[in-house]
């Protein structure tokens, strides 16, 4: 079959009706997401809301990206051209499946599912939905998928850009492949049965727009939202002074005693561009913080978006535009571009955390009044893994722990939540006990762990769960030799720390370990205060 992508024609759609569409092509992609969260069956996508959904125009440029995880969405732009470019024309019914770092993914347990979507009668091509969900387990040498492994080979089942489905027949040689190389294969089947269920969601929704307002119309305004979010970008670009800015900020270390290890920004701003060049950042390290160029991506996506948004006084069109305005500069096989065959589990979560960071230090030299504090600059990675003596079954825990958020210009930060590219929700402890061989002792908030100033940094929490069974623990965290720092004279937050405590003893154990847990035991994971901002008063500082 011959399959065409209609051109849009005409003026394209008035102010109101651009915000009309603007609307709807978000809600399509929440409504993706609520999908995909009620028919999960795992807590890290149920409770937890680990997953983003996203609708793009039939050359693969994000149209409208759900309020879901920053770090899936900025990066899920090169999953679909990953997909096209692997996969070639995806025909009605088709469905590729991809996790490969390497080829459009961003860590092994991320799991993306894309499908194309056709207007009724003919065969003209509308756009394209995705959905992605952090999976629990998808194999590799420890449970969670989240090791401490020095090439991506130990981390877990590795899929290129495939056909899960074609023309609506699920590949069952492929389905039976992938449930036999996890430790939680029911799960795993229900929650991509959810990712499915997100696709038909977005699907159906953009065919009831093009039924009522017709597919001219729809890709017009598609195609108007995206220049439109480029313009502001642009025009937010404008109000930041020429000149050339720098920062620098470093990881604690790799797993395997190396650090720490620095990565390093230069930004140079001319008119309404931007770039933004990596060099002197570290080579790919041993362990497993290395992170591709689709993360760096997806950090500076939210940055850029958030500081734009900040100048301008008024948010992006949810797609945030191509940013054309933006060149990035990445060095291959650095800790910000890394080639294969490195490790990446922790590039996803943690070094994710702290290039946007260093992107924050540089604009906030740009912006001294705009800038913010550091937040936690972790996500405190909590895996664990074994047999749940209540059932018999094999279990795979996986949880990230928010903390401190930084103070601003505006106000104190939070304290206890999760931040940046992290968005999603600490597991409810009924719901975590119910899932796991577990019993929470201790959940609160850690006081005075944030940065003192004229604004306070949020405090970081401390969550301490005891095993009811043996089990295999991974932490991958960081901040936990340096705090993260404040801004304008305002003072950095506390470090975190990670503590086993083994018959009523306390042990401070690394930010990066994998360990065999005893029944009893007690893993506490005390996450970081956000840095304070500003020179303290005379009086009592907020918060």
């Amino acid at each position: 079959m011959q399959i065409r992508a209609p051109e849009s024609k005409g003026m394209g759609p008035d102010a109101v009706t651009l915000e009309v569409y603007r609307h709807l092509f978000t809600a399509l992609a929440e409504e993706m997401g609520a999908s995909l969260r009620r028919a999960s069956f795992s807590p890290n996508i149920k409770e937890r809301r680990d997953y983003s959904c996203a609708l793009f125009d039939p050359e693969g440029v994000a149209v409208a990206l759900g309020d879901h995880m920053p770090v899936h969405l900025g990066a899920m732009p090169m999953s679909v051209e990953a997909a096209l470019a692997e996969s070639g024309v995806l025909e009605p019914g088709d469905v590729v499946i991809l996790n490969d770092p390497f080829k459009g993914g961003t860590h092994l347990p991320d799991i993306t599912l894309i499908s194309a979507v056709y207007s009724r009668g003919d065969p003209a091509l509308l756009g394209f939905v995705a959905s992605r969900a952090h999976h629990s387990d998808v194999g590799g040498m420890s449970p969670g998928s989240m090791p401490l492994a020095q090439e991506i080979y130990q981390e877990g089942l590795r899929i290129p850009p495939v056909r899960l489905y074609k023309k609506g027949v699920r590949n069952e040689e492929l389905w039976e492949t992938l449930l036999a190389n996890v430790r939680t294969p029911v799960e795993r089947a229900g929650d991509l049965d959810a990712q499915l269920a997100a696709l038909h969601t977005g699907n159906n929704r953009l065919l009831e727009m093009v039924d009522r307002r017709g597919k001219t119309e729809v890709l017009a305004a598609m195609q108007a939202l995206i220049a439109y979010a480029d313009r502001l970008v642009g025009a937010g670009i404008q109000k930041i002074p020429d000149g050339v800015y720098e920062a620098e900020d470093s990881m604690d270390d790799d797993g395997f005693g190396s650090g720490p290890v620095p990565i390093r920004l230069l930004m140079e701003v001319s008119g309404d561009q931007i770039r933004l060049d990596f060099a002197g950042t570290s080579p790919q390290t041993r362990g497993g913080i290395n992170a591709v160029a689709a993360i760096t991506s997806s950090a500076t996506r939210y940055v850029v978006r958030c500081m734009v948004e900040a100048l301008l006084g008024t948010p992006l069109p949810a797609g945030g535009g191509s940013m054309s305005a933006v060149q990035l500069q990445l060095p291959p096989g650095s800790l910000v571009n890394a080639s294969p065959p490195a490790s990446v589990a922790a590039g996803n979560v943690e070094t994710s955390q702290r290039i946007t960071d260093v992107l924050l230090q540089v604009f906030g030299k740009a912006l001294p009044d705009l800038g913010p504090a550091l937040s936690q600059g972790t996500m405190n990675n909590t895996t664990v893994g074994g047999i749940d003596h209540r059932s018999g079954e094999t279990f795979a825990y996986y949880e990230t722990v928010g903390g401190g958020l930084g103070a601003a210009p505006q106000g104190p930060g939070l304290s206890g939540v999760h931040s940046h590219m992290s968005n999603s929700l600490n597991t409810p402890v009924e719901a975590l006990e119910h899932a796991y061989p577990f019993r929470v002792v201790h959940y609160g908030i850690r006081r005075n762990s944030g940065g003192t100033g004229l604004h306070k940094g949020g405090d970081g929490l401390r969550r301490d769960i005891q095993l009811l069974t043996p089990g295999r623990v991974t932490l991958l965290t960081e901040r936990r030799l340096q705090g993260p720092r404040g801004a304008a004279g305002g003072k950095p937050g506390a470090v975190g720390e990670n503590v086993l405590i083994r018959q009523g003893a306390e042990e401070s154990i690394p930010g990066k370990v994998t360990f065999d847990a005893m029944e009893d035991d007690i893993i506490s994971v005390r996450s970081p205060g956000g840095g304070g901002w500003g020179e303290p008063s005379t009086g009592d500082n907020d918060g």
